[in-house]
């Protein structure tokens, strides 16, 4: 992952895009092979855009897979910052707990000059002894997301709170019906601000700004909204800084991308009644304390949208 600069020397699209993307390129609808996804991801890392490359997402399952075609591309050069990686868990924490064991451990050799890390885990906890059970089982070093039902997210959210640990959402997935209510996304970001919990959040997100879009890279994919992740973003900093839930909304619906601009020192989104601008502080607290990512199967389309609306 990309070292911060100092946040003065920043511009708000660096604040606001840095190590955003997790890449979960195994994963639908992309679904590309282990070796595929691995060589696309070090390719990523090493553009001009790869600033914006977050985690690598994979299964537990799959950790050795990953080392065996990672491991020529990981960087060798003394100083270099390792690759890290987001595990999803299988449904047996003990087993995916010792393939992480297993895979830092034969990393750890080089770490401080190469390699790969595990320094993330992601498993679903839907109910308050799921996430006490997994808040016991897994050593504090890794990062955990809860990955919670979002009609229970207000409810056990001041347990995730309660054990330190982060919260994730589901925003979307390969048909209609995987893709939740806007209203459930806004109350789940203000359940996490009320609790003070970081999360992130993940599929369906691979656009920019909310609209229309195929929802498989099938020619023949129904056709269905989904959420941007600029519009995620900008509805999550409203939130943070006490905005209602109405103007949240709007936000998060908001299809037309002209209405959401760009500037050295700011975010700015022009509504249909009131301009409001969320200033370079704002945007780091953002992405500090409530939203730490989003992951999408692609890295390319979100690159190119951004670059298209010439935020990067």
């Amino acid at each position: 992952m990309p070292v911060r600069l100092p946040l003065v020397t920043e511009d708000a699209s660096r604040v606001l895009l840095e190590a955003l993307i997790d890449y979960a390129g195994l994963f639908p609808p992309a679904g590309l092979t282990m070796p595929v996804a691995v060589r696309q991801y070090a390719h990523y890392r090493a553009g001009g855009t790869g600033w914006m490359l977050g985690r690598f997402i994979c299964p537990a399952a799959a950790l050795e897979q990953f080392s065996t075609h990672a491991d020529p591309l990981l960087p060798r050069d003394a100083g270099a910052i390792p690759w890290r990686v987001s595990v999803t868990g299988s449904g047996d924490l003990g087993a995916d707990l010792a393939a992480i064991a297993a895979f830092n451990e034969r990393h750890r050799v080089c770490f401080d000059e190469c390699s790969a890390v595990v320094d993330s885990l992601e498993v679903r906890a839907d109910s308050e002894q799921a996430i006490r059970t997994i808040d016991a089982a897994v050593p504090r070093e890794l990062t955990v997301y809860l990955e919670l039902p979002l009609a229970q997210a207000s409810a056990l959210m001041p347990v995730v709170a309660d054990t330190g640990r982060r919260a994730k959402m589901r925003t979307g997935g390969v048909v209609s019906e995987a893709f939740p209510a806007a209203e459930a996304v806004i109350a789940f970001l203000s359940a996490c601000i009320a609790a003070g919990v970081t999360a992130k959040a993940t599929a369906g997100l691979h656009h920019p700004v909310c609209g229309l879009y195929r929802l498989t890279y099938d020619e023949q994919a129904t056709v269905g909204p989904m959420f941007g992740h600029l519009n995620l973003l900008v509805a999550a900093a409203w939130l943070l800084q006490g905005g209602d839930t109405a103007s949240a909304l709007a936000l998060l619906t908001e299809r037309d991308a002209t209405r959401f601009q760009i500037t050295p020192e700011q975010v700015v989104w022009v509504g249909r009644d009131a301009t409001q601008d969320f200033d370079r502080t704002l945007l780091h607290r953002l992405r500090t304390t409530l939203l730490a990512g989003v992951g999408s199967c692609s890295f390319t389309e979100p690159v190119d949208e951004l670059r298209a609306l010439q935020w990067i």
